[in-house]
């Protein structure tokens, strides 16, 4: 009997490999299409020209302080 025990140890990794298993390949492309397309949409936005008619803020230039005088 305790043989059988011991058996029964393996069959039920068995089993819980073929649920585990089986969980991991589901299809899980439910939520990937809202992503692609959402993905799409932002590629295509950035891929746009931008009409040049808003310009865009001035670019930042540095300010050169003149040095104090010694005296």
């Amino acid at each position: 009997m305790a043989a059988l025990a011991w058996l029964l140890i393996p069959l039920f990794a068995v089993v819980g490999a073929a649920i585990w298993g089986s969980w991991v390949q589901r299809n899980k492309t439910i939520g990937d299409v809202a992503e692609l397309a959402g993905y799409a949409r932002f590629r295509d936005a950035m891929e746009r020209s931008h009409p040049t008619a808003a310009p865009g803020p001035a670019p930042l230039h540095p300010v050169h302080e003149p040095a104090p005088a010694e005296s």
